[in-house]
């Protein structure tokens, strides 16, 4: 009966020009019956001047649905010829029309655009059908498969459509019919409404059909696995408050009350300050609140363990007990008599005064003079917790301060880690080559320790995880570094810088009797005294095998001579092994070095220096040599910019005493300088070896050698006076390990060598300079013959 009635339906005649429709989000095929609500004021009028007529309106969709007033180019241009069945007008204005579709039609042209559009069409009609063939009837019956496969997905269809469906075999009918059910989008819809080919209409039909297959079993996957991941959540939420229930029947405690119940009582017994105990209530409400499995909750968690675990009120004793504290620094290390007087000035005046803000000590000295190995033994002496941290190459403020908690992975700083590993609040916390801290994009580490080392602002320091204060005023803060000159003014004044400088041979052969010997015959397993060696041995070891401020390669060499006689000893040879002067080559091979003095004549245009690096004093030759040229100043040696500058203003001072030195006024345009200091793969820099500079110019120009055994420092001016430059010490021990018999110094460096021992003045003759010609009068071989300048 439906197929009679539509056929009736397509034999009305079809005028020529109709009142245009446009829909917006559908496109009407023919046979298609649905119902549409028109609002827009010209569509309404098409719509009445239809129901006026022939009831027949021409229904195009439009190619952006958003445009409110559409022109022709924002139509398509083939639609359906659509009969209006019913219309009912909304209390809103609006009505509301069933329309049924009649056949497509193309639009020719537009006759009129107000007060609504008429247009010219012409009908397509529909070619007949094909020929029954395999191929047909096997697409036709796919489609149909398909079809079914996607309502038990879930897709939507009404039945009315199915039976038509499954009744209908015209591939055109069908493909209309599939394609106005099956919710595709309109751009997609309109293409096949444009195809006139039934066959190629429902070829196109199968291939959209199969993409919404597709999407339609992957959105059935999806939801199934929410569906398990959801009825899994579910059934341990149940299976969890069941048990939570049983538990409390069997008067039983669940884990997540346990884990709360035990914060609680570790924040009472913690006896944190108020506002920290605060916030740790505060974060436990929070936990209590949580799901223990949120992720959120086990961020609350680390942070909770880290406050409960900080020792807020444990701290060890000191010992107090000056005589027995003075006995521990003895007995650890040799000498270093101005840091174990600070230690104990520290102590008596903790005894007097019981609240009492920790020092803040700077070790600064060379590598090996026992930097680090102090900081335990005032933690042995004070009877305190030891924590040793390595600035070194440290370029993150977040080593320092902490990451905040909104980073994955944060952790406090350093600082904080090493309070709770001591589990004390007064621990003696040394950090380790402060000088060598970096800094870059992430920031200032150096910056970021001015509060941790300022005793006035350090008992408040907030760490950026913890985000609470803590008090550092107990803390005893070491810091070590090589130099002092690259540690930032703002932090060196925060600090009591105490500088510890290398030892003298005399100072390492007991050091090396008293504590290297020892500790490694019994790293080695060498019991007993089959190992002896003599003090010259020792002495010879320090002179010629290390040269050193430190006592490292020392114990090294040591340690060389300790494995070969262990290793004899394993092999069955037991016996006393005695190193003496004559033997030490057998076990450390030839010596490494030699002396460098050469006491048998003095040298013209040649000085001795002395020089302060990293690893203590060293001396340093400066020669000068003349040849015929044109007054040119070569500088050779890795000499550094300040060097350099010493060598050009000493230059300067030669020619302006030219007249008095005796020397003609045409020989520096005629003659080529060449100053050099050997070593010349080692950077040299610094104002010290100005004077030494002169003296090697001078003797070279005015041809007297400097007296033998004679080495000097000192910055020199322009008008010849010698100012005052530092390292003293370790300058007058490198003269000393050298062999040096007579030192220069500047006048105003007089009182610097008070604080240099007197064992180590022993032997060496000073001579303290105001003016550059009184070197050249007293230390010149041969007395120079002055011209008095008019």
């Amino acid at each position: 009966m439906k197929e009679k009635n539509s056929r009736k339906k397509t034999d009305h005649k079809i005028p020529q020009t109709l009142p245009l429709l446009p829909v917006r989000d559908i496109v009407i095929f023919p046979y298609m019956v649905t119902p549409l609500f028109v609002g827009r004021e010209r569509s309404i009028q098409g719509v009445n001047y239809a129901l006026a007529n022939d009831r027949m309106i021409m229904l195009v969709s439009q190619k952006e649905p958003d445009i409110e007033d559409p022109q022709p180019e924002d139509m398509y241009n083939i639609g359906t010829v659509a009969t209006i069945v019913r219309m009912l007008k909304l209390p809103d204005g609006r009505i509301k029309i069933l329309v049924q579709g009649l056949i497509k039609a193309r639009i020719l042209k537009y006759i009129q655009q107000d007060p609504f559009s008429i247009v010219d069409i012409e009908s397509i009609k529909e070619p007949p059908e094909p020929k029954k063939s395999l191929k047909l009837e096997a697409m036709i019956r796919s489609i149909k498969d398909q079809l079914d496969k996607i309502i038990s997905l879930g897709k939507v269809i009404s039945p009315d459509t199915l039976v038509v469906a499954d009744s209908l075999e015209s591939p055109g009918r069908l493909a209309d019919l599939i394609a106005s059910n099956i919710g595709l989008k309109g751009q997609e819809s309109q293409s096949i409404l444009e195809i006139t080919d039934p066959e190629e209409r429902l070829k196109k039909v199968a291939e959209l059909l199969n993409k919404e297959l597709e999407l339609m079993n992957m959105q059935h996957k999806i939801q199934n696995k929410a569906k398990e991941e959801m009825s899994k959540t579910q059934r341990e939420y149940f299976l969890r408050e069941q048990l939570r229930a049983i538990q409390k029947e069997l008067g039983e405690v669940d884990e997540k009350t346990e884990e709360i119940n035990e914060f609680k009582d570790k924040i009472e017994k913690s006896l944190m300050p108020p506002e920290v105990e605060k916030e740790a209530k505060r974060q436990l409400k929070r936990l209590e609140r949580m799901h223990p499995d949120a992720s959120e909750a086990s961020v609350v968690r680390t942070y909770l363990e880290w406050l409960v675990e900080m020792p807020w009120s444990k701290e060890t004793k000191d010992n107090l007990e000056i005589k027995e504290a003075s006995k521990v620094l003895e007995e650890d290390h040799y000498n270093l008599e101005k840091v174990k007087e600070r230690i104990l000035e520290y102590l008596a005046v903790r005894k007097l005064k019981e609240k009492m803000k920790g020092p803040i000590l700077c070790f600064v000295g060379p590598p090996g003079v026992g930097k680090t190995s102090l900081g335990k033994s005032i933690a042995r002496a004070l009877g305190r917790e030891f924590i040793r941290i390595s600035l070194g190459g440290i370029r993150d403020e977040a080593e320092i301060r902490g990451h905040r908690r909104t980073y994955v992975g944060a952790l406090p700083g350093k600082i904080i880690q090493g309070i709770r590993q001591a589990d004390s609040n007064n621990p003696v916390f040394m950090m380790d080559e402060i000088d060598k801290i970096g800094a870059d994009f992430r920031g200032d580490p150096a910056s970021a320790l001015l509060e941790v080392l300022d005793p006035e602002q350090n008992n408040t320091f907030t760490d950026h995880y913890l985000g609470v204060p803590l008090d550092l005023s107990n803390v005893m803060f070491i810091t070590t570094a090589n130099l002092s000159d690259p540690i930032p003014s703002a932090l060196k004044d925060r600090m009591e810088i105490i500088n510890i400088p290398g030892y003298t041979d005399e100072e390492k052969l007991k050091i090396a009797q008293k504590y290297l010997i020892p500790r490694q015959t019994d790293e080695n397993g060498i019991e007993g005294d089959y190992l002896q060696i003599s003090n010259k041995a020792l002495l010879k070891i320090i002179n010629q095998y290390t040269r050193e401020a430190g006592l490292r390669n020392l114990e090294r060499e040591i340690a060389s001579i300790c494995r070969k006689v262990a290793m004899k000893i394993a092999e069955g040879e037991k016996k006393i092994y005695r190193i003496n002067t004559e033997n030490l080559q057998k076990y450390l091979g030839v010596r490494k070095f030699p002396s460098e003095i050469d006491k048998s004549k003095d040298q013209v245009g040649v000085a001795t220096g002395l020089a302060w690096t990293l690893t203590g004093g060293e001396i340093i030759y400066i020669e000068a040599t003349l040849m015929k040229g044109k007054g040119v100043l070569t500088l050779t040696g890795q000499l550094g910019e300040v060097m350099q500058e010493s060598a050009k203003a000493a230059l300067s001072y030669t020619r302006s005493r030219s007249k008095e030195l005796g020397l003609r006024d045409d020989l520096y345009s005629k003659t080529d300088i060449h100053i050099h200091v050997p070593a010349g793969a080692i950077p040299k820099d610094g104002p010290s070896a100005g004077i030494t500079m002169a003296a090697a110019l001078i003797s070279s120009l005015v041809r007297i050698p400097i007296k033998k055994g004679v080495a000097m420092t000192g910055e020199i001016t322009l008008r010849g006076r010698i100012l005052p430059i530092g390292g003293i010490k370790e300058k007058i021990l490198a003269a000393k390990r050298a062999g040096i018999k007579k030192v220069i110094l500047p006048r105003l460096n007089k009182k610097d060598l008070e604080e240099v021992p007197h064992n180590v003045k022993r032997g060496l003759e000073f001579f303290f300079a105001e003016e550059m010609d009184e070197i050249l009068d007293k230390f010149l071989a041969k007395r120079l013959k002055r011209k008095i300048r008019a």
